[in-house]
């Protein structure tokens, strides 16, 4: 079964797209699987400087969204 994912698009500068793309293959990675990581290791830095992020915190972010 796959798990849900959400889906957006991401705008880059070229250059930095190019080497996302060298990195992913060095570390034989999509460059999706590569943006997941990035993103994965940018939350835990921040949880581990600022405490967790809770339901509560998301629920107020999503309430700010346009359309919710």
């Amino acid at each position: 079964m796959k798990k849900e994912e959400v889906k957006f698009t991401v705008r880059l500068n070229p250059e930095i797209a190019h080497k996302l793309l060298y990195i992913a293959k060095y570390y034989d990675r999509s460059q999706n699987s590569q943006i997941s990581w990035l993103a994965k290791q940018c939350i835990a830095e921040f949880e581990r400087k600022n405490g967790k992020i809770t339901p509560e915190d998301l629920r107020k972010v999503q309430e700010k969204q346009p359309g919710n």
